[in-house]
């Protein structure tokens, strides 16, 4: 229905790995304008996908096409801060009177939820972005993350078709981030944590980045075992 609220993820979609392309982006924004729907898009996993500007790309285009638009940022992965729980919501409106009215309720939301968050992990951030030699080094390292990621999904591509030839395991190379899903079952989840101490969740998802080239062997042994295509 009109004005409903939609979540989106910004990139790195989470647990599939599958992202939007530009295009399909804006074929989106098309179907947000007539539908007259507010879109929540969740940032958790930005320059880890495709570099943090291309990352960016869908949420920008929202908040420069469309009157209102929600976005939760998170501090989490790119900038090493998991246990600090960092964070930025940010609210888009049309009007100043509405950004105020928007704002007067996102604050009751907070105080009723955390009131006052430790400051730790957003006096890191903030230091970090604030210094341009320490952002240089943020962007460089974060960009790094993102190569690893990229490099293990090939590998774990070559690895999984060379031990189960029956599969193509090639979509594992074409999604981006940290998550992908298996396309196995609970059963074979199973297994997989029981015999061989390969862990998943039970619908599959796993985290790539997890992974080790010096153990990506054994693993795709141990997939291949599970599904009874070992070459």
């Amino acid at each position: 229905p009109a004005r409903a609220v939609v979540l989106l993820h910004a990139s790195c979609h989470n647990p599939t790995g599958a992202d939007l392309s530009e295009g399909q982006w804006r074929e989106l924004l098309g179907l947000v304008q007539r539908r007259g729907l507010l879109p929540f898009i969740d940032m958790a996993y930005q320059g880890l996908g495709a570099g943090l500007d291309a990352d960016a790309f869908g949420l920008r285009l929202f908040c420069a096409e469309l009157p209102e638009a929600l976005c939760a940022v998170s501090c989490s992965k790119n900038f090493g801060l998991y246990r600090e729980r960092t964070g930025s919501l940010h609210l888009v409106s049309a009007t100043p009177q509405a950004a105020d009215a928007g704002l007067s309720q996102l604050v009751r939301l907070a105080r009723g939820i955390w009131s006052m968050p430790p400051d730790h992990g957003a006096a890191i951030v903030h230091a970090i972005l604030a210094d341009a030699a320490l952002r240089a080094q943020w962007v460089e390292e974060v960009d790094g993350m993102r190569r690893r990621i990229e490099e293990l999904r090939q590998a774990v591509v070559k690895e999984l078709n060379e031990h189960c030839p029956r599969r193509d395991f090639g979509f594992i190379g074409r999604q981006r981030g940290m998550f992908s899903f298996f396309g196995i079952t609970a059963e074979q989840v199973k297994a997989l944590r029981e015999r061989h101490h390969v862990y998943m969740t039970d619908d599959s998802r796993m985290n790539i980045a997890g992974l080790r080239r010096e153990n990506l062997g054994y693993f795709a042994r141990a997939v291949a075992e599970v599904l009874g295509a070992a070459a």
